[in-house]
């Protein structure tokens, strides 16, 4: 992932001996096979970079994704990015779904609002291979709006449901049965997406599509 050019200087010193995540949370959480192979960990984000990470999320006014190089963020949020997108990370989800990670780039996009339409069932393309959610949100009441994991290409067939508070990490491999989908909700929800995904060319033409829908919705046009 190439560094933004919209990076923000923060202040970091008071945070230097502590990583913003906790990997250990994803290597002592089970594999779940059912409806498809996924975890879910809370506590994620470090006690010491909760609230500091919650204030330094990229402000998105705009519904839909956006990537990280058409956004502005400061040092702390490129903090958690860089260590989501270390070795440490990657080993652990490599060892927890049996895949090799190690030549796979990543790509990420951030959420900040949410739409009447958003939410709808599908199961990711074919490109990606793990799907990394990390939501953001300091707490969560609404129905709506709560990922739900599903059996089958229908939005009551729950097999789970998570709340998209922040530290709460989903992981999932993407497969053809890998449906998931939210009930409507409409305001601030805030999520980073990561994806390990096949080839260079998919970040590529993911970023240049993105790029271009997010420049619209900048001019207001959206979707």
């Amino acid at each position: 992932m190439q560094a933004s050019q919209n990076i923000v200087e923060s202040d970091t010193q008071h945070l230097d001996e502590f990583m913003p995540i906790d990997v250990s949370v994803v290597r002592a959480a089970p594999l779940e096979t059912s409806p498809y192979e996924h975890i879910v960990v809370s506590g994620f984000i470090t006690p010491e970079w909760r609230d500091i990470l919650l204030k330094e999320y990229p402000v998105v006014e705009k519904g839909g994704s956006f990537p990280l190089q058409t956004v502005e963020y400061g040092t702390l949020f490129k903090r958690l990015i860089d260590a989501m997108n270390g070795d440490d990370f990657r080993h652990a989800i490599e060892e927890k779904f049996s895949v090799d990670l190690s030549d796979k780039p990543t790509m990420f996009t951030v959420r900040g609002k949410c739409r009447a339409k958003d939410g709808k069932i599908h199961t990711d393309s074919e490109s990606k291979i793990i799907t990394v959610l990390l939501y953001m949100n300091p707490s969560w009441e609404d129905q709506g709006g709560k990922l739900r994991l599903l059996r089958s290409n229908d939005m009551n067939d729950v097999a789970r449901e998570v709340p998209p508070e922040i530290g709460t990490l989903l992981v999932f491999k993407r497969s053809d049965n890998s449906w998931h989908g939210h009930l409507p909700f409409e305001g601030t929800r805030r999520v980073i997406q990561m994806n390990w995904v096949t080839d260079q060319k998919y970040v590529d033409h993911e970023q240049k599509r993105h790029g271009w829908s997010s420049w619209l919705k900048r001019l207001g046009g959206g979707y």
